[in-house]
C-alpha cells in the first residue's frame, strides 16, 4: 500500500480497547505511546491485536506547539 501522508510512524501494538462504537489503539514507538480513536469496525476489518507491528498515520492541517 502507498499514502500520501508523509508522517508514518511504525511501531507495536500495546493494547486494543473496545467501546460502544469507537477502540482505542495504543501503538508503542520508541518507548512512547501513540493512542488512535478508531471504530470498532475498522479494528475487525484490520484484524488488530496486541503485539502486531502496525503504522500511526498522522494526516493533519494544524500542528500546535506547548512548553512548559
Amino acid at each position: 500500500m502507498k499514502i500520501s501522508a508523509r508522517n508514518q510512524i511504525k511501531g507495536i501494538i500495546k493494547s486494543v480497547t473496545k467501546g460502544q462504537t469507537t477502540s482505542h489503539v495504543q501503538i508503542e514507538v520508541g518507548g512512547t505511546i501513540i493512542t488512535a480513536s478508531i471504530t470498532n469496525e475498522a479494528v475487525d476489518d484490520l484484524k488488530l491485536t496486541p503485539g502486531q507491528s502496525a503504522y500511526a498515520v498522522i494526516k493533519a492541517s494544524d500542528v500546535m506547539v506547548a512548553v512548559d
